[in-house]
């Protein structure tokens, strides 16, 4: 069997889908991360084609370690993402080569399913407090929420912090004790106002607080200093790839839990092996993935049999419309899939309705309207 040729589509989710077709008929799915950059992640993954094609798709492993070792640039996310999409497609054409899902060539499972939180929209308490027992009316038991509907200031005023504060609060008292609460500063804060922040959700019992400043992969010191000032567990890591770029955060145990982005992070058996790195300090994972489903699904194969997992987000939901049979999630759960690779095929009507037409723009910048300057996001 050999690579015969390869296609992407955009996604209206401003993801995109990869098929890598062979000379067998057979079809393997990959979710590159697009970062606003689609039609560069693109050409990369064409380019990477033009070695590929011809070759077996099953020599993963050495493929993989050709493409990563002949770039110049090796941590470049635009072609970690183009590989990591990629390597996604060849292990779901593997396991529909040997009719196994692909958690069972990873070495099995050490769990029956799979626990995932959802996204909750949070402008004011009240409508923080509606989104909260919506997402616990939907089935799951744990939610995420950025409580900054505003632009933020460097070090933001006492009415600034309590708004933020009574965000978080509304949540907890309408939820209740039982349902985790993660909380997602985005980088939007300085360490300074972070630790303000983090001193004064403690009581409120945070599942974690994500990003909590311009750390990662920048700079792992402002991240140490915030993991080592609260008691609440610190989560970060979206932005960073391969195991090599979780080295200095894992080993400074500068964050309790690291979050991978499957997209772009170099596939799934680099998670499984940036999982591994951080098993050995004590520290677990909670695999990002905010916007596509095909990678929610390919994180739940990874989490399958990776014993420091901790929760995953379910942001590109279960594919409802996409593929032809969604996944399924009940009581904050999803089963593990059961057909063979990925377990999920695209429904042709659907992808028709996703697909994305012409240029995704850039995000707009935040900006403070009393003059104008920037805020980080």
């Amino acid at each position: 069997m050999k690579i015969s040729r390869f296609e992407v589509t955009p996604l209206s989710n401003r993801g995109l889908l990869l098929q890598v077709h062979t000379d067998e008929g057979l079809i393997g799915l990959g979710a590159p991360m697009n970062y606003e950059h689609g039609r560069t992640v693109e050409r990369a993954i064409m380019d990477m084609g033009d070695y590929l094609i011809g070759r077996d798709p099953l020599q993963i492993e050495d493929h993989w370690q050709t493409l990563f070792r002949s770039s110049y640039s090796r941590q470049m996310p635009i072609l970690l993402s183009a590989l990591s999409g990629i390597e996604m497609a060849c292990l779901d054409i593997l396991g529909k080569t040997v009719g196994l899902p692909v958690w069972k060539l990873l070495g099995g499972s050490v769990r029956d399913r799979v626990r995932v939180y959802g996204g909750a929209s949070s402008a004011t308490p009240e409508l923080a407090a509606d989104n909260a027992r919506q997402k616990v009316a939907e089935g799951f038991t744990a939610i995420k929420t950025t409580p900054f509907p505003d632009p933020v200031r460097t070090i933001e005023s006492p009415a600034g912090i309590d708004k933020v504060i009574s965000i978080i609060a509304s949540m907890r008292e309408a939820v209740g004790p039982q349902i985790d609460i993660a909380i997602d500063f985005h980088r939007a804060t300085s360490p300074a106002f972070a630790k303000l922040l983090l001193r004064e959700l403690e009581p409120l019992r945070p599942l974690f607080v994500e990003e909590p400043t311009r750390a990662m992969p920048d700079n792992v010191g402002p991240l140490l200093e915030l993991a080592r000032s609260t008691t609440i567990p610190i989560a970060t890591g979206e932005r960073c790839a391969t195991r090599w770029g979780f080295r200095e955060l894992c080993e400074q145990k500068a964050a309790a839990i690291i979050q991978p982005d499957i997209r772009h992070c170099g596939g799934l058996l680099e998670m499984k092996k940036i999982a591994a790195l951080a098993e050995i300090h004590e520290i677990t994972i909670a695999p990002h993935s905010a916007a596509d489903p095909l990678g929610v699904v390919a994180s739940v194969h990874a989490m399958a049999g990776t014993p420091n997992f901790l929760i995953m987000e379910y942001g590109g939901g279960g594919g409802e419309g996409f593929f032809t049979e969604a996944l399924q999630m009940k009581d904050g759960f999803v089963e593990l899939p059961q057909g063979p690779g990925l377990g999920v095929e695209i429904d042709p009507e659907g992808l028709k309705a996703f697909t994305h037409q012409g240029p995704w723009p850039l995000r707009t910048m935040r900006r403070h309207p009393e003059d104008g300057s920037y805020s980080d996001f």
